[in-house]
């Protein structure tokens, strides 16, 4: 039996592929978990971290919520797994009903349809097949600094060249990038550009972060996603919004689109979906995915064998549940107004000659940026903070291409005092830089 976290990272150094888990040689990264409950982590050793990632956005209400985790274990006990696209189970059609009323249905009084899949990157890709199905055009558009997984079909949007560079040969190449703007001044020049790239008639889609998590807390000008949807409407393309990240609250909506008040085409879901289950979905409004699909005569296009799979339903139906009846849509966003006001102040007052620290968000998905004073990112600063944090019990990620960008996306049940004890502890180690 495993009881320290030494026997585990040597077994990963020996069994696990190397480019998986980043092992620090002194054994200083990473922690193994244990167990998490609440905004609570705690390792081999019994030593317990406040979680500020919700593990990748994952545990909106909460680590092992315990409604979420009392619905998956009845579901195993009554129906571990059914039959994917063939002999369905009752709840895999209550869900796919929630998230027509949650989307669509709040949007604009119709149905949606959804395909449901196990991660983001599939959801991604079962929009980009619907987009050509419904369109015929074989291109998309995408942006700078966007992550949409990294299955063969997401790589042609997601841009960053770490993900793509290794496997340029066999990637089909059919999206383009576009910037990413986050100024308003720079919005209505790509707007413009994009107009111009749509008036061509062979881009079948757009696909938007509507907010961007990975690529550094980025928030766009509300206006964008407006301008966007007008174009897509102009010139017959989808317009697709990925809300692996954003969406069930993280930023203080349910999803990050109605910030803008804009209604996609097609919306990626994940992550805070389960609270902890591999369950994704792409939905659309009922009449395009009707044009898309075709009536399956037996064989889908598009399945999986753990397609809309028990436990994972059973735990999406209770998440949904606890997101709602918490009014964590709401905590969210009181939350994420207070903190970002404090995290703006505490980068006003340690910018100087050497750094430069930005503040931004939105709900709470919040993120503070360092550069040096020659522009580039401070990366080893940002990086070193976040590990010192780690020892002091704080879990924290690096976001951004090279880093630079400290990310808050904690639980959204985290209480004002764990949020105020988090930004102390932050404060006081950015001093270490003055």
């Amino acid at each position: 039996m495993i009881t320290n976290s030494y026997q585990v990272l040597e077994q990963l150094r020996r069994f696990e592929s190397r480019n998986v888990t980043y092992l620090e040689s002194d054994g200083s990264w990473p922690i193994i978990w244990d167990r998490a409950q609440g905004t609570k982590v705690w390792d081999l050793s019994g030593k317990e971290y406040l979680d500020l990632t919700a593990a990748f956005g994952v545990a909106a209400a909460g680590h092992a919520n315990p409604k979420v985790v009392s619905a998956g274990q009845m579901q195993m006990g009554r129906l571990l797994h059914a039959m994917g696209d063939v002999h369905p189970h009752a709840l895999k059609a209550q869900l796919a009903e929630r998230l027509s009323q949650l989307t669509f249905g709040r949007w604009n009084g119709l149905d949606g349809k959804t395909v449901f899949c196990n991660s983001g990157f599939e959801a991604v890709e079962v929009a980009l097949k619907t987009a050509i199905l419904a369109t015929g055009r074989r291109r998309i558009i995408a942006f700078t600094g966007g992550y949409h997984g990294l299955g063969y079909g997401a790589l042609n949007a997601t841009e960053r060249a770490h993900f793509r560079k290794p496997f340029l040969s066999q990637l089909g190449e059919f999206g383009e990038s576009f910037p990413f703007p986050v100024e308003e001044s720079d919005a209505a020049a790509i707007l413009s550009a994009i107009d111009q790239r749509l008036a061509n008639g062979d881009i079948g889609a757009v696909l938007i972060e509507p907010m961007q998590a990975r690529g550094g807390i980025r928030i766009p000008p509300f206006s964008f996603l407006k301008g966007l949807r007008a174009l897509c409407d102009h010139h017959g393309s989808l317009l697709i919004v990925d809300e692996i990240y954003t969406g069930f609250g993280r930023t203080g909506r349910w999803f990050a689109c109605e910030h803008s008040d804009v209604i996609p085409d097609l919306i990626c879901l994940g992550k805070a979906l389960t609270g902890g289950f591999p369950l994704s979905a792409c939905v659309g409004q009922s009449d395009l995915m009707d044009k898309a699909w075709p009536l399956t005569q037996g064989e889908a296009i598009h399945t999986s064998t753990f397609l809309g799979h028990p436990v994972g339903c059973a735990m999406a139906l209770a998440q949904l549940d606890e997101i709602t009846t918490g009014d964590l849509i709401h905590e969210s966003h009181r939350k994420g107004l207070v903190t970002l006001d404090l995290l703006k102040k505490m980068a006003q007052q340690h910018s100087n000659s050497r750094t430069t620290w930005i503040a931004r968000g939105c709900g709470l998905m919040l993120g503070l940026e360092i550069r040096l004073a020659n522009g580039e990112p401070a990366t080893p600063i940002s990086l070193t903070i976040i590990k010192n944090l780690l020892h002091e019990g704080f879990i924290l990620l690096p976001e951004g291409a090279a880093g630079e960008v400290i990310s808050l996306t904690p639980p959204l049940t985290i209480t004002d005092m764990e949020l105020q004890t988090t930004l102390n502890a932050l404060d006081a180690q950015i001093r270490r830089y003055q």
